[in-house]
């Protein structure tokens, strides 16, 4: 692996309502969100950067979020246009690098480490793929450039919306001191709250912290946590591998106090992994339900179980009140997904919801 890699990472400003936005632009100076009606207990998948001022959020409720904002106006969406807009930049992500590891329709990483183009330089292969999303796709994206996919993620959420951050290797180690740990992955609101505990704020805190301290605090995070607190990140761009599962997950910025409030939330995680379904052809390798479960003390459950046709997403819901009833506390993380066989069925192939 080269000492210094060339990573960007590219993420759509609030993707679905910008698409919205796009093709009504009298929309764009309202708030507006992507989700479910408040009279069906809806969730919002995301939320435009007016609406974000008064507080709107995605995985909040659509009653909660029009109380915050009134005047909300709530999109069902419209996911063959999102789609549509996500080839069109890989599209364009694919005439500099061939090495892109999708984390969603609107997310990815891109390796140009070998890449000649623009004599080498990540920064300005990063300008010209925004200024061509801007002009051929009509939305703007946010993008980090750095030597690690981690300080790439964080370089990109940090001038959004439409950003472009550059990490220098020069820079990195001053760079990396400055970053609040909640920046770093799996690091939500109970966590930050223990870190803040110990006095832990940035990563600069964090690289003081003596190990075993920290280890006794996160056990097996920590060492992920006191690499990425020293900028360091080996992790490879991934391209292709044999996907054994599918699956969406969601960390709450509040955690869920009881079964009710994780029954809401359901809709939303899937409606997004139908999202994540749709077009992959995976449907012959369905095999098992799959639904994960975190709590506010970190502890963890997972609950399986064999798909047995007519395929229903009712099942999830019965999962979700299992998974819960294990250890009855607040709720930090909900995720939900299909398991894949490694050779495909020879059954017909049955809706995924019903």
């Amino acid at each position: 692996m080269p000492l210094n890699r060339k990573i960007i990472h590219i993420d759509a400003d609030c993707f679905y309502a910008a698409i919205e936005m796009r093709d009504d632009p009298s929309l764009r100076d309202l708030p507006i969100a992507i989700g479910g009606s408040e009279s069906a207990r809806g969730v919002l998948s995301t939320a435009n950067y007016v609406a974000r001022e008064y507080g709107v959020r995605s995985a909040m409720p659509t009653s909660v979020a029009k109380r915050l904002c009134p005047s909300l106006r709530v999109l069902p969406g419209n996911m063959h246009k999102y789609r549509e807009a996500s080839i069109q930049m890989h599209r364009v992500f694919r005439q500099f690098t061939d090495v892109i590891e999708p984390l969603s329709l609107d997310e990815a990483y891109l390796d140009v480490t070998g890449s000649t183009f623009f004599e080498g330089s990540a920064t300005r292969i990063a300008q010209d793929i925004r200024a061509q999303i801007v002009s051929k796709i009509g939305i703007t994206v946010s993008a980090g450039v750095a030597t690690n996919k981690f300080l790439a993620k964080v370089a990109s959420d940090w001038e959004k919306p439409d950003g472009l951050t550059v990490i220098t290797p020069e820079k990195q180690s001053a760079f990396v001191s400055t970053v609040p740990v909640k920046f770093i992955s799996g690091i939500g609101r109970v966590a930050q709250e223990k870190l803040a505990a110990l006095g832990v704020f940035t990563c600069a805190d964090l690289q003081q912290l003596d190990f075993a301290v920290l280890q006794k605090n996160f056990g097996s995070m920590a060492f992920r946590l006191s690499q990425f607190a020293l900028g360091i990140d080996d992790r490879p761009v991934i391209v292709s591998r044999e996907r054994k599962s599918l699956s969406v997950e969601h960390t709450f910025s509040k955690d869920l106090p009881d079964l009710q409030a994780c029954q809401m939330v359901l809709p939303m995680l899937l409606a997004d992994l139908k999202k994540r379904m749709a077009g992959r052809g995976l449907e012959p390798q369905l095999s098992k339900y799959y639904l994960k479960m975190k709590f506010v003390d970190f502890k963890q459950t997972t609950i399986e179980q064999s798909i047995k046709a007519p395929r229903s997403d009712e099942i999830f819901s019965i999962l979700l009140k299992q998974a819960f009833e294990r250890y009855r506390r607040p709720v930090r993380l909900i995720g939900v997904g299909f398991r894949l066989s490694s050779i495909e069925p020879r059954q017909l192939v049955l809706p995924l919801f019903t």
